[in-house]
């Protein structure tokens, strides 16, 4: 074997080998599948209850009808009807216990997230109702001054 194949090889096997002699080192022994299986990933078993003991902030749409089924029923017949309350209210972890009332995010930047004009014509945000000059339009006025994010119009 000539000498240009046989040096990268050798790097490549001593790379391999320190790998295979530190990871019993490095990684921990409660890592892995687990009798879970495959499907559900890898994981550290060591970490399971910590996992279950996080409380989950965000509650989605069926959590938010109960109380506000009015702009649960608007919200599910418009342009909006698959957004999550969520993405502009905020999570819903601790409402109504901890917290009155979900703040209602008005500014701009809120509705730029999706309806700022984007240059990818084969993407869905193409499809989106945007703005091509958000600075222009409306200078210091919020988006829900004139427009309802609960019953937005098509045109």
């Amino acid at each position: 074997m000539k000498k240009q194949v046989a040096g990268p090889l050798l790097i490549i096997a001593g790379i391999v080998l320190v790998i295979l002699a530190a990871r019993p080192i490095v990684v921990p022994k409660d890592f892995g599948a687990h009798e879970r299986g495959y499907t559900l990933g890898w994981h550290r078993k060591g970490n399971e209850q910590y996992w279950k003991d996080v409380k989950i902030k965000y509650q989605g749409a069926a959590y938010c009808k109960g109380c506000h089924e009015d702009n649960y029923n608007r919200l599910a017949a418009s342009p909006h009807r698959n957004i999550n309350c969520e993405n502009c209210h905020g999570p819903a972890a601790d409402h109504p216990e901890s917290i009155a009332k979900l703040p209602i995010y008005r500014g701009k930047e809120w509705c730029l997230r999706c309806h700022a004009r984007l240059p990818y014509p084969t993407s869905g945000r193409a499809g989106i109702k945007g703005l091509d000059d958000p600075d222009a339009h409306r200078q210091g006025m919020d988006c829900v001054a004139c427009h309802n994010p609960h019953s937005p119009k098509l045109a």
